[in-house]
């Protein structure tokens, strides 16, 4: 971590000079993916903006943001559908967007979806650019625009929000910032209930600076003491004095560095804990009030067994026997990303991050067909691969990227058309 933390990072207007390619390439592929989905939906006599912003969750979120929390629907099964388990920052945007300009709440979460779009984008540029250099940021970013499920970035729902809190909170740890990596990390914590993917990248990243500081200390109080005078008699070192300015390689960080790395760790968990602690109260339920709630959707953490047994269900018959294999290769592919990450050595925050939304994801208990729009925050899984690309002559990454860019749009424009929620 220290290595990383010291590293400088660029000015805000060469930053986003750096980042403009990976930028705009992000801009056409979406540009191509919502294209596709207007000339689709204009096929078939339907609003392709009814489906970006006025169906399933987008619906729930201004249902929020106009009527506030406390709306519910009871279904025949007595299953209890609340809105209590939709996080409240994007349906707060929406409202201030309404309150400030003539949009309507759906209006305002379709704004917010695209300008989180791309700040999403800018994030995941910068951790890319920050680990592996540029070119790997902007392969990583396109990797991100062109993913099967991409299409979900410009609906009004909280993923583009959520991904763009997460990376640049990543990127904040990554360069030592850490007030501000606790601060998004709150924020995400606001968002999705998968904010406890930031909260513990922050944590374990700074318990792992902590620990590190205390090795470094360690090792430069043995190598004084060690060290000999000129009359040949060891030296009894004085109490290190640290400045209270970023440490170079194998430097102390000063007093000031340190507060600022605890007020980061109880900064990042307040999102998630606040609005699940006034669920409970709310609900008159307690602490666990809002694991009742995602109960009543039929949606917990079980492990992946209910997943494991929907995917085995698949090979009753030969034509779900195609899907489910089709599931268990992506999940495949999903793990050995991960592993492959580890070998690469990514950064700590990045690998803690991933992880836990990639179990969030596969081991919940419900809503199995929204298991690839769960994975669209795990953006780091994509390094690898956008390692690969960077590696490889550019004209080759150029067609493989424009061949799978189209092949997504078509594929988004299906999904979206199709009876179900993505």
């Amino acid at each position: 971590m220290t290595d990383l933390e010291t590293r400088v990072a660029p000015t805000r207007a060469g930053a986003l000079r750096r980042a403009a390619p990976a930028l705009a390439g992000y801009v056409a592929v979406r540009a191509l993916g919502l294209l596709a989905l207007f000339l689709w939906s204009a096929a078939r006599d339907k609003s392709a903006y009814t489906l970006l912003t006025a169906r399933w969750d987008a619906l729930w979120y201004v249902r929020v943001a106009e009527l506030g929390y406390g709306y519910e629907v009871r279904l025949a099964n007595g299953d209890v559908h609340s809105n209590l388990a939709f996080f409240p920052l994007l349906p707060w945007l929406e409202r201030l967007v309404a309150a400030v300009s003539p949009l309507s709440y759906a209006d305002g979460g379709f704004l917010v979806s695209l300008v989180s779009s791309l700040a999403a984008a800018w994030g995941i540029f910068a951790v890319a650019d920050h680990v592996y250099g540029r070119r790997a940021g902007v392969c990583a970013v396109l990797l991100w625009a062109v993913l099967p499920v991409g299409i979900v970035q410009s609906m009004a729902y909280s993923e583009s929000l959520f991904t763009a809190l997460a990376a640049w909170s990543l990127y904040a740890v990554l360069t030592g910032r850490w007030v501000t990596a606790g601060t998004l990390a709150l924020l995400a914590g606001l968002t999705r209930p998968v904010g406890l993917a930031v909260v513990a990248a922050v944590w374990v990243a700074a318990l792992a600076s902590f620990a590190q500081d205390r090795r470094a200390a360690a090792a430069g109080a043995r190598d004084r003491q060690d060290a000999p005078d000129s009359s040949g008699t060891p030296v009894v070192p004085e109490a290190p004095v640290a400045p209270d300015t970023p440490p170079g390689p194998g430097a102390l960080p000063g007093p000031g560095t340190r507060l600022r790395r605890i007020l980061g760790m109880v900064l990042a968990p307040l999102g998630t804990a606040g609005y699940v602690l006034w669920v409970g109260h709310h609900t008159g339920k307690g602490p666990l009030g809002y694991l009742d709630v995602q109960a009543g959707w039929r949606n917990g953490f079980d492990g992946g067994w209910a997943f494991a047994r929907f995917v085995a269900d698949k090979f009753t018959s030969f034509p779900a026997a195609l899907a489910g294999a089709g599931l268990i290769i992506g999940v495949a592919s999903v793990v050995w990303l991960y592993v492959t990450g580890v070998r690469q050595r990514q950064p700590l925050p990045l690998l803690v991050y991933t992880g836990v939304v990639t179990a969030l994801a596969l081991c919940a208990s419900s809503y199995f067909g929204s298991k690839p729009r769960l994975l669209l925050p795990a953006f780091p899984l994509l390094l690898p691969l956008a390692l690969a690309l960077a590696r490889a002559r550019m004209r080759r990454s150029a067609t493989v990227l424009g061949v799978v860019a189209v092949a997504s749009a078509v594929y988004g424009a299906f999904w979206l058309n199709g009876s179900g929620p993505p």
